[in-house]
């Protein structure tokens, strides 16, 4: 019998513009490498939510990209918060990222209402965090990845941060944090894209998800030398 899992991508059409689609794509591949079958299904405004979801991936996206989905995202806000709730696997890069938390205020003063999945805030800066970025996180270990940000995100008592900057500037280029983590969801700044160099957190995204549908999850073992190469290149290249 085939185990399929049920993977939402949100907002391909209007936020997926630093990469992201490698996390999908990173997935994918390592599900059927552990014996499952990944079934991928897009969500863009407008859509109806889907009724089986596993795995939800978003991605990056400009300050425009962000006010088009606004809107939408508020009106499935109950579906996701339902959704973490009952332990679901969520990644969310940059500018999902940020509007999964309580709101993004721009540098001139518009307010971008979030969802208040995540206990954070962002507001838009000046300069524009930009670079190769390497954090230290408890579960995962060390995380690589590249970052491409102006907004500045500060977490709230209720989160912790995915990790502590190593290199780059991170959530907000202050307090050495970067990222989020709450329940079973990843949120960060990282692009790259951040999976393929990071296979530990695709892999906790798999477990997460198959142990909650079917019980347990039994690994297969994964040649991951080329990750482990492309870590090692993007590790020692400067900021």
């Amino acid at each position: 019998m085939s185990h399929n899992i049920h993977i939402l991508q949100l907002y391909p059409n209007d936020m997926n513009i630093y990469g992201d689609w490698g996390n999908v794509l990173t997935v994918m591949r390592r599900l059927q490498w552990h014996g499952y079958n990944p079934i991928l299904t897009e969500y863009n405004q407008g859509d109806t939510f889907p009724t089986e979801v596993d795995i939800i991936i978003g991605g990056g996206g400009q300050d425009s990209g962000q006010t088009v989905i606004q809107d939408d995202l508020l009106k499935i806000s109950t579906h996701l918060h339902k959704l973490a709730d009952d332990g679901t696997p969520m990644l969310i890069i940059c500018g999902l990222y940020q509007l999964f938390g309580n709101f993004f205020k721009t540098l001139d003063g518009t307010v971008i209402k979030g969802i208040g999945l995540l206990d954070l805030e962002t507001h838009g800066g000046n300069e524009r965090l930009i670079g190769n970025i390497i954090i230290k996180s408890h579960e995962f270990g060390e995380i690589i990845g590249y970052e491409n940000h102006s907004g500045q995100t500060f977490l709230g008592k209720n989160v912790v941060p995915l990790g502590l900057v190593q290199k780059g500037a991170g959530n907000n280029g202050h307090d050495a944090t970067e990222g989020v983590r709450y329940k079973n969801i990843v949120g960060s700044y990282m692009h790259g894209s951040l999976l393929p160099k990071n296979p530990a957190i695709a892999d906790f995204l798999i477990e997460q998800a198959v142990t909650r549908k079917y019980g347990e999850f039994v690994p297969t073992v994964i040649d991951d030398r080329f990750a482990e190469l492309a870590r090692d290149i993007a590790a020692k290249r400067p900021r």
